[in-house]
């Protein structure tokens, strides 16, 4: 869901020698990749009904606990258990947590000023070090797109957060996985570092 295209082409902008980058909904050219890229924009509901449909969501999370894995926007908050998107959503369950609004009514006193959904460039904190880091200095800015953000239960997961009325969770982490909510394929240089570092981490923290 989304432009892949612009994922792509990114990619391909930074890719190490020898790798090549497919876009793909076959499960086996997922489940035989180095690695994976799982980008998305839209609602929560139609990204998991898409994925069942397509028989990918098995293929998805087999990858995330396998080898090196970038979720990107859509594809960070589907890896919770639940999204508060379309009156509730199961989203993939790979942490425990939810899908929050940033219009939630418990939001409304520190919203009221600002224009949701929240679009536009705003900064990341960096709030433990990774490899993906590299060669990005902390509160550096990335592009965003969302009315959601991601609340897991595991405060460990957290490496990164930004302000938009509140300081939300922008990027989780663990072992294998990195998952962001800005768009690196639109965030110029460092967006571009941040997939270069992808395509030449090893999965290791």
């Amino acid at each position: 869901m989304g432009n892949l295209r612009s994922v792509s082409k990114a990619l391909e902008h930074v890719t190490a020698d020898g790798q090549k980058i497919i876009v793909s909904s076959n499960a086996d050219e997922i489940a035989s990749a180095e690695r994976v890229v799982f980008p998305g924009q839209g609602a929560a509901r139609d990204c998991m009904k898409h994925l069942k449909d397509m028989q990918l969501d098995e293929v998805v999370l087999q990858a995330a606990h396998e080898k090196p894995f970038l979720g990107i926007c859509m594809g960070m908050q589907v890896l919770m258990a639940h999204s508060e998107e379309n009156q509730g959503v199961r989203c993939m369950n790979l942490y425990s947590g939810d899908v929050r609004a940033f219009a939630d009514e418990s939001l409304r006193t520190q919203m009221q000023s600002l224009k949701i959904p929240h679009m536009g460039w705003n900064n990341v904190s960096h709030k433990r070090a990774h490899p993906l880091w590299q060669d990005i200095p902390d509160n550096n800015r990335f592009y965003f797109v969302h009315s959601y953000y991601v609340d897991p239960d595991d405060d460990t997961l957290v490496t990164g957060t930004t302000e938009f009325g509140i300081e939300f969770v922008s990027v989780i982490a663990r072992d294998n996985v990195f998952a962001a909510q800005f768009h690196p394929e639109k965030s110029a240089h460092d967006g571009l570092q941040l997939l270069k570092n992808f395509c030449r981490w090893d999965g290791k923290v």
